[in-house]
């Protein structure tokens, strides 16, 4: 059970519910975000939902029932929008368009990708100034430097910055240069680093681990919500499967489920989804009409030499392509 308290609930209406609840037998944790103030109540039986919310200081109350509580739908029906400023939103029936290289590698290149970027329209890049590589011997990112540089072309530009966060101790040092962290597939289910995202004011954009059900990627994001951030994207990015012809498999399935599921915007993301350049705008049309909110892949001057994911990443003129199609399929879409 979800219980909204009203943003002005007085302490003693506060302990007034907490004492109604407690004497139902609940278990209650507390949930302040930055956006309401929650209880969430388990409870066994069938309480009286008129009697709860009719107390002083409650706003609503759901009874729901899966165990990721606070982003299920079954209680927000107005879905979450995640508004980045200067009129850049990811929100649910829109189409955000986000593209950028796997790793920044120098002024020159991030320069040529936001050129074209504003070319096309585009108002969110995503670039890794800390990559988690497989081998220790790969290229690893830029790091602080690559961050620096990226927010401050992107600013200069009007453009928003998604960059992937490894660990709780790099939150602080990436907090001023970018607008959305973002969850990569190895860290879905680092809890420790999903509580500390859930103290901080900016977008969590979370990627489905490669192993994960939609469930436990649900769980995750719960993490983030229950512990104070309720601005989170999730993003269906393929997952592990037997089948070794392509990278990953992208689970189109997950897009409708996860809509069904939460009122969280949802994502996909062909580039990592699929691993091979030329199927990356076949995935991301496909995506579009299994109802996912925005598309995010890799584009860079020179795909064949860039230093980390060239094989899934697009040259400029794929990516106009993939733009105006994506746009087209969108339009598509609205009319059914």
């Amino acid at each position: 059970m979800i219980v909204t308290l009203k943003p002005a609930v007085a302490d003693s209406e506060l302990a007034a519910v907490k004492d109604r609840l407690n004497n139902l037998g609940c278990r209650l944790t507390e949930v302040r975000t930055q956006r309401g103030h929650y209880l969430i109540a388990g409870i066994h039986g069938e309480p009286d939902l008129r009697v709860i919310g009719a107390l002083p200081g409650v706003l609503d109350v759901h009874r729901v029932s899966d165990a990721y509580k606070l982003v299920s739908r079954k209680w927000k029906a107005v879905p979450t929008t995640i508004n980045l400023g200067d009129g850049v939103e990811i929100t649910e029936g829109g189409l955000a368009l986000i593209a950028g290289p796997c790793s920044i590698e120098s002024r020159e290149q991030m320069q040529a990708i936001i050129t074209h970027l504003q070319q096309e329209g585009l108002r969110i890049m995503r670039g890794g100034a800390f990559k988690p590589r497989t081998s220790p011997y790969a290229f690893r990112g830029l790091r602080t430097e690559g961050l620096k540089l990226s927010h401050e072309l992107a600013r200069a530009a009007g453009i928003k910055l998604v960059s992937e966060v490894l660990s709780a101790e790099q939150i602080e040092l990436m907090y001023d240069y970018v607008d959305i962290y973002q969850v990569g597939t190895r860290n879905s289910q680092n809890f420790e680093l999903l509580l500390e995202l859930g103290k901080v004011d900016k977008p969590v954009l979370l990627k489905r681990g490669m192993s994960s059900t939609l469930d436990e990627l649900l769980q995750s994001a719960e993490y983030v919500f229950a512990n104070g951030n309720e601005a989170l994207i999730l993003c269906e990015r393929g997952i592990r499967t037997f089948e070794p012809a392509y990278r990953n498999t992208l689970d189109l399935n997950a897009i409708p489920a996860l809509k069904e599921k939460s009122h969280l915007p949802v994502i996909v993301d062909p580039s990592h989804g699929v691993g091979v350049r030329r199927w990356v705008e076949s995935l991301a049309l496909a995506g579009i009409m299994a109802g996912a909110d925005g598309v995010m892949y890799e584009v860079a001057p020179e795909p064949e030499r860039a230093l980390s994911d060239g094989q899934q990443t697009l040259c400029f003129p794929e990516s106009s392509e993939l733009i105006k199609k994506a746009r087209q399929t969108f339009e598509l879409r609205q009319r059914f």
